[in-house]
């Protein structure tokens, strides 16, 4: 069983708020009753296919593939990724996937029989041959209620689903959200639960996968600069461009792009002593991707559109200067679907020394 730490009571507010929004999003996606999977052409790409050791997976173990469609080469790409601006926003902290066929489930049984791992029926819970056996071959009910399937369903069109949790929650409480038994799922149509995997669901996921260029600007002077005196900031053309992620679910026809459109470098000094240029320390980017203006010669004791003018010496210890661009993020999905998420920040830091103008008395 997984240990939860830090119950706290914002998580669970913030978990019936997530799980009102799935309840909306699957009727507006078509995943109403029944848990028709709705119209539309399936993505591109290979479908994926469950192996026998998805039985007995972690519970963190998911099957969606991601892949970083455009954007984020250049200049290298964070090891970090994005972080919300939202603080209270947050992933999926669950949601079911199809894990095996009607003969891989069988596969898996018959391994257990002959002495194999348990197979996992929830993310937290695992079943011996006598449950397996009971309930998925003999067709034998459950305490709860729940109908027992006649010989793994074989020959039926369709697969068995199982909760997964994200990785990055699994000490949440709302990672329990997904606690269904193994259940069947006819194909072409997705489970009727708040927890369903939905275009949104497959965005928000894509949002934690998204790698952006390294923050790295152009500064004059570079890394010493003098009191009173303008640091330009800019960065050439072409530098930042919209990065896209398409994360997709096999067996479900369910797809999401999520893209991130970088719009703004906001300049922190590292000290009170100092005055940004614009005032507010949002520099925009322009349509080209670049940010600012290049310094030119002569242009020292000029405002730069982008900059900055410190008004004391750094004396030992130099500023830390926070460069971070904003990314605007977006997503498209299965059957038209789209929306927005939270905007994304990506900084970095580098050290100012900043030095008195000196003069000579005669």
């Amino acid at each position: 069983m997984r240990a939860v730490k830090g119950l706290r009571t914002g998580l669970c507010l913030s978990s019936l708020a997530f799980t009102a929004l799935l309840t909306s999003a699957i009727g507006a996606y078509g995943y109403g009753e029944g848990g028709d999977a709705g119209s539309g052409p399936p993505p591109p790409g290979p479908s994926g296919n469950a192996s026998g050791n998805t039985l007995t997976a972690e519970a963190s173990t998911t099957s969606i593939r991601v892949t970083q469609v455009s954007g984020g080469g250049s200049g290298g790409t964070s090891s970090k990724g994005l972080a919300a601006v939202d603080p209270n926003w947050r992933p999926p902290a669950c949601w079911y996937e199809p894990v095996a066929t009607p003969a891989q489930l069988k596969a898996g049984v018959d391994r257990l029989k002959q002495g194999g791992d348990l197979v996992r029926v929830t993310p937290s819970l695992s079943w011996g041959e006598d449950l397996m056996v009971s309930h998925y071959e003999k067709g034998e009910g459950q305490s709860d209620g729940a109908a027992g399937y006649k010989d793994y369903n074989l020959g039926e069109d369709g697969m068995f689903w199982r909760g997964v949790i994200n990785k990055n929650r699994e000490n949440d409480p709302a990672s329990y959200d997904c606690e269904r038994n193994l259940f069947w799922q006819d194909a072409g149509t997705v489970p009727d639960d708040p927890n369903a995997p939905t275009p949104d669901v497959l965005a928000a996921y894509a949002y934690d996968k998204i790698q952006v260029p390294d923050t790295e600007i152009e500064l004059k002077p570079d890394g010493r600069s003098t009191v009173n005196l303008p640091t330009w900031v800019w960065l050439d053309r072409g530098t930042f461009k919209d990065v896209k992620v398409r994360a997709e679910l096999p067996h479900t026809n369910l797809w999401a792009e999520t893209t991130a459109k970088p719009v703004a470098l906001r300049l922190q000094p590292g000290t009170d002593d100092a005055e940004t240029h614009p005032a507010s320390g949002l520099c925009r980017i322009n349509d080209d991707g670049s940010i600012g203006t290049p310094y030119t010669k002569g242009g020292t004791g000029d405002t730069p559109p982008c900059g900055i003018t410190y008004r004391r010496a750094s004396a030992s210890e130099p500023y830390r200067l926070t460069a971070s661009i904003t990314w605007q993020i977006s997503w498209e999905g299965t059957g038209g679907a789209q929306g927005d998420l939270p905007d994304g920040t990506f900084a970095t830091t580098q050290d100012m020394a900043v030095q008195e103008i000196q003069s000579i008395n005669r």
